[in-house]
């Protein structure tokens, strides 16, 4: 690494091929706090990249350079010492629609203004007007900090659950770090589950509820993250209770629960946290006992950096007490919700018609 006689340009030589114009990793790292703002040029027949700096770059001030120093740096986030947040992951947001294919429907609704909090509503092809549809609540995943239920990912997955189960689907919208600190989404969440069973008696704000909606048959389901929310959602179930709505099954996908590298990222988010011991990041015996269902679906990748704390879950929820039937599915060879990136193969197709399978009593003890 070095610079020119001007001053003007730096020059990384790299030890590998530059595909595109992608920067390798541990550019991104480095630790540099006169790199206020960058111009990158990658040429493909060379082994180094040009990166142009600020004609005053030398003239910042030290209060410019103690403002663009790191003081914490996690998996989705890093954060400067002058309060910054800068987000690895930014979130895409397309509107509802109705599928030509599945012929599934949906709609956004309000569930609250303040805090704002909203949901993305899915209708299967109604066949038969009379019977009455099972309900899936879902709470998507993105590390409590990125992704939507408006997101094309989770529009997908949920429209091919919808379509495959012949369930109603009503799929959170919860607030995200940092602009709502957690324990926001808990709360957001719990409030639509709240808001889904204000529609028991046949006379709530949505009339896909009122009209289709089995209050005798809910599930809550939701990977990674939206795992964790899950389940803090029936463990409340357990406790509190949901009235006019009978809560069948809790479904985890690839779910996130303290005891990884990224425990300390969830306690930075949840400024009133209760230490590692915190009962939503490491669920307690008396909670997994108390979960508020019958039956319990989980989902593993086997090469899932979460792997390890979902087999720990289940072992946990086993010998807790709680009276239920819990179910594992476990991905050979795959990440972290691989399902979401890659909807089409044949495991992701697995993992759908598992999920969907289990919402009608279909799966059996593998």
């Amino acid at each position: 690494m070095c610079l020119c006689p001007g001053g003007q340009l730096l020059f990384l030589q790299l030890g590998h091929k530059i595909i595109g114009n992608r920067i390798p990793v541990f550019l991104v790292n480095l630790k540099c706090h006169f790199f206020v703002s960058l111009s990158v040029y990658v040429s493909q027949a060379s082994s180094f990249i040009a990166i142009a700096l600020p004609s005053n770059h030398y003239n910042s001030s030290p209060m410019d350079s103690f403002n663009n120093q790191l003081l914490h740096h996690f998996r989705f986030f890093r954060v400067y010492k002058d309060g910054r947040i800068e987000k690895f992951h930014s979130t895409h947001k397309i509107p509802p629609s109705d599928d030509q294919i599945t012929g599934v429907r949906s709609k956004d609704v309000v569930i609250s203004s303040e805090p704002a909090i909203s949901a993305r509503i899915f209708l299967p092809k109604i066949h038969d007007p009379t019977r009455k549809l099972p309900v899936l609540f879902y709470v998507h995943g993105g590390g409590f900090c990125f992704q939507s239920a408006f997101s094309p990912e989770f529009h997908k997955l949920v429209t091919s659950l919808v379509a495959k189960s012949n369930a109603i689907a009503v799929s959170v919208e919860y607030g995200l770090f940092p602009e709502r600190p957690l324990p926001g989404c808990y709360e957001d969440s719990w409030a639509g589950l709240q808001w889904v069973a204000s529609h028991a008696n046949r006379n709530g704000p949505e009339p896909w509820l009122n009209e289709y909606a089995d209050f005798n048959r809910v599930f809550i389901g939701g990977d990674s993250g939206g795992g964790n929310i899950s389940h803090t959602l029936a463990v409340r179930v357990g406790t509190l209770g949901l009235p006019g709505v009978k809560l069948v099954g809790l479904i985890l996908v690839h779910p996130f629960f303290g005891g990884t590298e990224d425990d300390h990222m969830w306690l930075y988010m949840c400024p009133t946290n209760g230490g590692l011991e915190d009962p939503r990041l490491k669920p307690s015996a008396e909670d997994l006992s108390r979960l508020g269902c019958e039956k319990v679906l989980i989902f593993f990748a086997q090469n899932d950096h979460l792997r390890g704390v979902g087999g720990w879950y289940y072992e946990e929820l086993k010998k807790s007490g709680w009276v239920g039937n819990v179910e594992v599915v476990e991905h050979e060879g795959e990440n972290h919700v691989f399902h979401l990136r890659k909807p089409d193969c044949e495991k992701a197709i697995d993992l759908v018609n598992k999920f969907s399978a289990f919402i009608n009593h279909l799966l059996q003890r593998l």
